[in-house]
């Protein structure tokens, strides 16, 4: 067992680590929209083309994710804020905050991030308190916006004049 100075002082670096932000969407089993905020992303590989991200045990969303075959990475731009708490904040009614639709893939999509990586799940990963899913990218789309970073519990554009 971890003590709680510990994970305080794991949560100050995590936090101090800056990171891009992303809504990770599926279908549940009724086929409703299903997302949440996650900066737990990473790439995996080129070949194929894959990513992964976590998700906590506790989460009310993980059965919606471990039933689906497969979820969309929405890399949120600058602009979308707003988007990023509402995803992040308990309401279930976060897609009325949203500008999406079905993709092609029956994936609910964020209109307007930067990209959208949409991905057939190939494998999960018990971690910890945590789940990691591994997605094949099944289609892309990238668009001409700054990207949001994450950094110590505040979301937002990159600093002007970084990188030096």
């Amino acid at each position: 067992m971890t003590n709680l100075e510990t994970v305080d002082t794991f949560k100050q670096i995590m936090g101090s680590y800056p990171t891009g932000v992303t809504i990770i969407t599926t279908v549940n089993e009724d086929g409703s929209p299903v997302g949440l905020t996650v900066n737990s992303f990473a790439s995996v590989s080129l070949d194929p083309l894959m990513v992964l991200w976590c998700l906590d045990r506790k989460s009310t969303h993980l059965n919606a994710f471990k039933n689906s075959i497969g979820f969309a990475v929405n890399i949120l731009a600058a602009d979308q804020c707003e988007l990023c708490w509402a995803f992040a904040g308990k309401s279930l009614d976060r897609f009325s905050k949203a500008d999406w639709s079905y993709s092609e893939n029956n994936l609910p999509v964020i209109s307007e991030s930067l990209g959208v990586m949409e991905c057939k799940t190939v494998q999960t990963i018990e971690a910890g308190d945590h789940i990691i899913f591994i997605g094949q990218i099944i289609d892309i789309v990238k668009r001409d916006k700054e990207p949001m970073l994450y950094f110590r519990r505040n979301v937002g554009l990159i600093p002007e004049g970084w990188p030096v």
